[in-house]
């Protein structure tokens, strides 16, 4: 049974129209569904404004969805409340984007685990000072951190505090957020690699959000990749970056500047993005798609399996060889 499962879920936003006309949404995320196993890292990406950041906070009930089911641990997450909601959310924590908005300037390092340790741990401030070291610990920190302040530490530093502050309620999932994003491409990979190292030690499953797909391939056991809301091509990692079936994922991989690049999977993409207040009719990519045909124009093709590729999933009317 997995750990999460997603079912058609889809978050929209009220958008301002005269007074007297239809009210309009905007469908941040449309009809995603997807799985993710204990101890594994699906990896998501796509271009910015996709949806993605906000599939990841509604996972853990930061955004509220229009429809859709989510399911964590076998528990009914989307409709819990109350006390029943306090004590799921031992299960599920997210690392976000900034580290130097995500953590609050005025609180010391201790205080800011504490916020965590003390809901969930009630026991004396001495052993909860102990676990929050041991945190620290696990994130490549001494516990002579714990008095300082953020701005005393270095993004990278930052970052990892703030893992270590996702890590303080033994979650079995967590949320990353472009955790990588505003850092230094020297400081990216150390924190990559702890990331690899937590999951193995602890088992904690992850949905690793970016951007760039090359950091994704390293750390993730598969791939989603999203586009205008909607998912399009889901498979392992190492075959979706080595034979992708989607024409907008090929074209994010000819987009990744790499020596070895001996041929483009796709002629290059056209235009630009829709709107998602005025997506396109039939399938979201088509406008762009050098491969579209008339049954892209007018039907939406649904996220399935591949002919031949029991593994991938692809929502494309004419998936790549």
């Amino acid at each position: 049974m997995p750990l999460l499962e997603v079912r058609d879920l889809a978050v929209r936003y009220p958008v301002r129209t005269p007074l007297f006309h239809r009210q309009r949404y905007l469908y941040a995320v449309n009809g995603v569904s997807f799985t993710l196993d204990r101890g594994e890292t699906l990896g998501l990406v796509g271009e910015s404004g996709c949806g993605k950041s906000t599939l990841g906070k509604t996972l853990v009930k930061l955004e509220t969805p229009y429809r859709g089911e989510i399911t964590l641990a076998g528990e009914d997450l989307l409709h819990a409340r109350g006390a029943r909601l306090r004590k799921l959310r031992q299960k599920f924590q997210m690392i976000f984007q900034d580290p130097y908005g995500s953590l609050n300037p005025r609180l010391t390092v201790f205080s800011t685990l504490d916020e965590v340790l003390s809901l969930h741990f009630p026991e004396r401030r001495e052993a909860r000072r102990e676990r929050a070291a041991a945190l620290l610990d696990q994130v490549g920190m001494t516990a002579d951190a714990l008095d300082r302040y953020p701005h005393q530490f270095s993004g990278g530093q930052r970052q990892r505090i703030g893992i270590a502050r996702a890590l303080a309620a033994g979650p079995e999932f967590i949320v990353a957020d472009e955790p990588v994003s505003a850092l230094d491409v020297s400081v990216q990979a150390a924190i990559v690699n702890l990331l690899r190292d937590i999951q193995r030690q602890s088992g904690t499953a992850f949905l690793f959000i970016a951007h760039d797909l090359a950091v994704v391939e390293h750390i993730s056991d598969r791939i989603m990749v999203m586009y205008l809301g909607s998912a399009v091509e889901l498979g392992r990692a190492d075959r979706v970056t080595a034979a992708p079936r989607h024409p907008y994922t090929a074209a994010l991989l000819d987009a990744v500047p790499t020596p070895d690049r001996r041929k483009r999977h796709t002629p290059g993409l056209t235009g630009d993005v829709p709107s998602p207040l005025a997506p396109p009719p039939g399938c979201p990519f088509h406008p762009r798609c050098p491969f579209a045909g008339p049954e892209c124009r007018r039907v939406k093709p649904p996220l399935a399996v591949v002919p031949g590729d029991a593994e991938r999933l692809c929502a494309c009317w004419h998936p790549l060889s």
